[in-house]
C-alpha cells in the first residue's frame, strides 16, 4: 500500500491550497460568520469545476477518486474555507450512483447535502449545510429520499458558525428502498467521515503553524517564547499525532476507493484493517483529537491573544470542535467501530 500523493495529487493540492488560500481563507470565513458559507466563494469555487469532480467524466464531472478528493478536503480545512464542498460532493457521488443527480449539483448551481441521521417525524436533524443546499438525501424508515426546494438560509446557532439547519422531508422523491436504501446512505456516510477526516488534518497543520509562527515572534524576558522548553513540550509532539491522523485519513480514502488486495478485512490480531466503514470511523475520531490538541495548544501558546475574535487560531479552535461533533459525541462513534471490529460477520452480513 502506497499512500504517498500521485504527481496529479501534488497538482490538485497546489491549486486548491492557493484557491482556498487566495478566495475562501480564515478572513473570508470571520466575515461568513454566522451563516457560516460564503457565497461569492462558491461561485469562484464553480469556476474550478470542484463540485462535480467526483463524478465520472460522462456525467460531466471530473473524475476524481476519494483519494483525490481527500487531498481537496485537507487544504480546505487549512484555510477553514467556509465553502460546502464535502457535503455537495459526497452527496452528488451518492445522486449519482442512484441514477437521480440533476445537472445542476453535477455543475455546482445547486447545493446538494446529506443528512447525516435517519428522520424523525418527517423532519431530517442538524444537516450540515442544510442551511443552505436545495437538495438534501437522507434516510425516512428504509426509504432513501432526496427532498428538493429552497434553501432556508438562516442556520441552527453553533459555535462553530457551521450552516447546520433542520430540513423537513416534504414530499421527497424515493430513490432507494429496503437494504439497498442502507447500504447507499451508509457508503455516502463513510466517504463523508473520510473526508471531514481530511478536512481536520488540514485545521490541525494550520493551527500548528500558527502555534509556531507566533512562538517565534512573541518575546518575553528578551526573547522568543519558543525558546523556554514549557512552549516547545506544547507544540513538540503534534507533528507525529497530525501525521498520524493524515496516514490514516489517506488509508479510509484508499479502501473506499478499492486499492489493490481490498476486501474488507478486520484482523485485528495482525494489525489488518482495510475495512472502508472501520477505517473511516477511526480517521474521523482521531482527526478529530488531533485538531483538537493542536487547537487547543496552539490557543494557549498565544495567551489570552488566542481568545480575541481578531486572531486566526480561536476560528481554527472552534471550528475544529464543531466539524468534530457534526457527526455527534465521538464515543458513540468509537463504540460503533468497535462493534465493526470485534462483530465484524454482523456488519459484513
Amino acid at each position: 500500500m502506497d499512500l504517498a500523493l500521485t504527481a496529479d495529487q501534488e497538482t490538485i493540492r497546489g491549486v486548491f491550497a492557493d484557491f482556498f488560500t487566495a478566495e475562501a481563507g480564515p478572513d473570508r470565513a470571520r466575515a461568513a460568520e454566522p451563516l457560516g458559507v460564503d457565497g461569492p466563494a462558491w461561485n469562484r469555487l464553480l469556476e474550478t469545476g470542484a463540485p462535480g469532480m467526483g463524478l465520472p467524466e460522462s456525467a460531466g464531472g471530473g473524475g476524481a477518486s476519494l483519494t483525490d478528493l481527500a487531498v481537496v478536503a485537507e487544504e480546505l480545512g487549512a484555510a477553514i474555507a467556509p465553502v460546502p464542498f464535502i457535503e455537495h460532493a459526497v452527496t452528488a457521488r451518492l445522486l449519482f450512483a442512484t441514477g437521480a443527480c440533476p445537472d445542476a449539483v453535477v455543475g455546482g448551481t445547486e447545493i446538494a447535502t446529506l443528512a447525516l441521521r435517519p428522520a424523525q417525524g418527517g423532519i431530517s436533524r442538524l444537516v450540515p449545510a442544510g442551511a443552505v443546499a436545495q437538495h438534501v438525501a437522507g434516510l425516512d424508515g428504509d426509504r432513501l429520499v432526496l427532498a428538493s426546494g429552497d434553501a432556508p438560509g438562516v442556520a441552527l446557532g453553533n459555535h462553530g458558525c457551521l450552516p447546520l439547519a433542520d430540513r423537513p422531508l416534504g414530499d421527497a422523491t424515493i430513490l432507494l428502498e429496503g437494504t439497498e436504501a442502507h447500504a447507499a446512505h451508509a457508503r455516502a456516510l463513510d466517504e463523508w467521515r473520510t473526508l471531514t477526516a481530511g478536512a481536520l488534518v488540514g485545521i490541525g497543520r494550520t493551527a500548528l503553524d500558527l502555534g509556531v509562527d507566533y512562538a517565534k515572534e512573541r518575546q518575553q524576558f528578551g526573547k522568543p517564547i519558543g525558546s523556554f522548553q514549557a512552549v516547545q513540550h506544547l507544540l513538540a509532539d503534534l507533528p507525529g499525532l497530525i501525521e498520524g491522523a493524515r496516514l490514516l485519513a489517506a488509508k479510509a480514502a484508499w479502501a473506499g476507493d478499492g486499492g489493490p488486495g481490498i476486501n474488507g478485512i478486520n484482523d485485528l490480531d495482525n494489525n489488518d484493517i482495510t475495512d472502508f466503514a472501520t477505517l473511516a470511523g477511526m480517521a474521523l475520531v482521531l482527526a478529530g483529537e488531533a485538531a483538537a490538541t493542536a487547537t487547543d495548544r496552539s490557543l494557549h501558546v498565544h495567551g489570552g491573544y488566542g481568545f480575541a475574535e481578531e486572531y486566526d487560531i480561536q476560528l481554527f479552535y472552534r471550528r475544529a470542535r464543531a466539524w468534530a461533533l457534526t457527526l455527534g459525541d465521538p464515543a458513540r462513534e468509537c463504540r460503533r467501530i468497535a462493534d465493526l471490529l470485534l462483530e465484524p460477520s454482523e456488519h459484513a452480513a
